[in-house]
């Protein structure tokens, strides 16, 4: 099963490391921006199998024939409560 892979890099000096994990990698690209005003870009390289599924199924590509119809995520309509 694939990872969740990112990378965190900035343009602005030598800082550059690799999570596994979005918490992590947004909490160490804001820290940087606090520390040093730089502007850092992070890249998603891979995500769980869950997640690519989840984001597959809820149609995420914008095009309403990828939505998966037998998806719990891809009910538009409010919750039964």
């Amino acid at each position: 099963m694939e990872q969740t892979r990112v990378s965190v890099r900035c343009a602005d000096c030598s800082f550059e490391a690799g999570y596994d994990g979005l918490p992590a990698a947004r909490t160490a690209l804001d820290d940087h921006e606090a520390a040093t005003g730089h502007e850092v870009a992070w890249e998603i390289e891979s995500l769980t199998g869950g997640v690519s599924q989840a984001g597959a199924d809820a149609g995420v590509c914008g095009r309403p024939e990828c939505v998966n119809e037998d998806s719990p995520l891809a009910n538009s309509g409010p919750a039964d409560r």
